[in-house]
């Protein structure tokens, strides 16, 4: 019988140890079959934070760096730098890089490093206990906001993809979800063509994608898809945000 589908080479044996019905393993999937499809397996550094996304270096066969929370992108900066050669990607939280990491995020951008980073949005920071992250929606309730988040005391939420666009030094950004089929293979084109802009050397490439956290939400997964949609999908704007003309060319 003809195998028409297998795990990914991207991939390591190790099975996911995310909770059921997260989306953390599904992103990762997708990253690990454009690593496989652009043959850049042996020549890709990833770098993951703390959190859930720290999990990542157990997952991916690539090479892995672990930095501190928040700073993974400047880690990554470090690594390009110093082999400019290789590809570089960091897997991020919102809790990480929409918070501690938010100055790296910007300032990555705004020099026009020639990484790629993706974020895994689920509105809230998972691993720690389900507190309130930059991503919280308004009247959202979490371990630390359990009346809901208070727009006139917390602010309103972060949406990271549309600051880094109007950043000139980045050249591809776009929000994604993986809550649907047809949303995952756009997700997929969308992490693809980010690695596909470092890999011409082309500027900074951000790829946010909307992710589940079924524990924290207190939802079951099929609802925590459901809740994503109805209430994530319309605040965050979504699509391709920003592509240059060189990359529109890709």
């Amino acid at each position: 019988m003809e195998k028409v589908f297998g795990r990914s080479k991207g991939l390591t044996d190790v099975p996911f140890s995310f909770c059921p019905g997260c989306t953390h393993g599904t992103i990762m999937r997708l990253i690990a079959e454009v690593l496989e499809e652009l043959d850049i397996i042996e020549d890709t550094i990833g770098v993951s934070p703390v959190g859930c996304a720290g999990f990542s270096q157990d997952f991916f066969s690539c090479d892995f760096v672990g930095a501190a929370h928040g700073r993974a992108q400047a880690v990554g900066v470090g690594i390009k730098r110093s082999l400019p050669d290789r590809m570089v990607f960091t897997y991020q939280g919102d809790g990480d890089i929409a918070a501690i990491g938010t100055q790296h995020a910007i300032h990555t951008a705004a020099r026009g490093e020639k990484i790629t980073s993706i974020m895994v949005n689920n509105a809230i920071f998972g691993m720690t206990g389900g507190q309130m992250a930059p991503t919280t929606l308004e009247g959202m309730k979490t371990s630390t906001s359990p009346y809901g988040r208070d727009i006139s005391v917390n602010g309103y939420p972060i949406d990271l993809p549309r600051l880094i666009a109007n950043l000139d030094g980045a050249v591809y950004v776009a929000s994604v979800s993986v809550d649907s089929p047809k949303n995952i293979l756009q997700a997929k084109k969308a992490i693809k063509k980010a690695f596909m802009v470092q890999k011409a050397g082309l500027g900074f490439s951000f790829v946010s994608v909307l992710s589940t956290c079924p524990t924290n939400w207190g939802l079951t997964p099929v609802d925590s898809l459901k809740w994503l949609r109805e209430n994530m999908m319309p605040v965050y704007q979504m699509g391709e945000l920003k592509a240059t003309e060189e990359v529109k060319s890709l």
